[in-house]
């Protein structure tokens, strides 16, 4: 299950010396999946942004008509050298997201064939900068959020779940994962019926969800308080997007080490890789499209949410 490809990609990350290079070694025995890999300096170091493309049977990469799905896994570092050794707790939405990659390539090599493209995106880096934060220290990162945005989020993906940990909160206090409220436009809609029903069948449990303020869907850089930068794919994409969080009971800094559970990616891999199923056959929606339609005909838009924003000069 995908427990296996967790583990192996847990212990290929959690190293000094782990590289894009040995991402794509991952994926050597799948020749019908493409792994590119590009370094990209930032002002505090360097990072390695993987994209890995599994074609699907109907896939629209070979002109095909099936949706294409976007999985990114987002973080600032997947360690936090020297000052941290080892593997840091902000990684897990990167495992998870490469994780669900080498999960789908081998059933591809069983036979076992999406209909649309899986697109997956997120980069290497570790030996990352921290950054403080309340209530526990960041991970930061040597590249900014609009280059993240730039590698990561692709015009091709027709719905995106970014992968995140999220355990440095007050505010979710379950062990696991739990999905977000769908982001669309600067506009936080319903949480979609189709992804909790996956969250139960996937989990076995009850669906939990996390709170997201205006806030967290706005730019970094706006000194306004964020959660995290789960949702922060939403500021450079129309699509859909949904935050899915591997959470703690207890706040724990993403700057922490030891704190990366593997059963909990492993949920996170098998709800992404279901709702892979689902949404590339057209049986999972992230939003009810006539329902947004017409909260634009009321409301108008608020794209200007996926703007860094401008003061407003109060009227005499």
């Amino acid at each position: 299950m995908a427990l296996h490809q967790t583990i192996t990609v847990l212990n290929t990350m959690d190293s000094a010396y782990v590289n894009g290079e040995q991402i794509r070694q991952l994926f050597a025995a799948y020749p019908a999946v493409k792994v590119a890999v590009k370094k990209v300096e930032g002002d505090k170091g360097s990072t390695e942004f993987v994209k890995i493309t599994i074609p699907g049977s109907n896939g629209k990469g070979a002109g095909g008509s099936a949706p294409t799905f976007g999985i990114v896994g987002r973080l600032g570092g997947i360690g936090a050298r020297p000052g941290r050794i080892g593997i840091v707790s902000d990684a897990d939405g990167a495992v998870a997201a490469v994780a669900s990659a080498l999960k789908l390539a081998d059933m591809q090599s069983k036979g076992d064939i999406l209909q649309g493209d899986v697109l997956v995106t997120t980069h290497i880096c570790p030996d990352a900068p921290t950054l403080p934060h309340e209530p526990v220290d960041f991970m930061d990162s040597p590249v900014d959020i609009l280059q993240m945005n730039e590698h990561e989020v692709l015009p091709e993906m027709e719905a995106v779940l970014s992968i995140d940990t999220t355990k440095g909160n007050r505010v979710i206090n379950h062990k696991g994962i739990a999905i977000s409220p769908t982001v669309k436009e600067g506009y936080i809609l319903r949480v979609s019926e189709d992804l909790l029903r996956l969250l139960e069948m996937t989990t076995g449990q009850l669906p939990v969800t996390f709170p997201v303020t205006t806030q967290d869907i706005t730019p970094y850089g706006n000194d306004l308080y964020h959660i995290n930068s789960i949702l922060q794919p939403a500021v450079a994409t129309d699509a859909p997007v949904v935050g899915l969080a591997i959470t703690a009971q207890s706040m724990v800094p993403g700057c922490g080490t030891g704190a990366s559970h593997e059963v909990d990616i492993a949920s996170a891999v098998r709800f992404a890789i279901e709702t892979a199923k689902e949404f590339s056959q057209g049986l999972c929606s992230f939003y009810n499209m006539a329902e947004f339609k017409r909260i634009i005909e009321l409301y108008g838009s608020m794209k200007v949410l996926q703007t860094s924003g401008k003061p407003v000069v109060p009227t005499a």
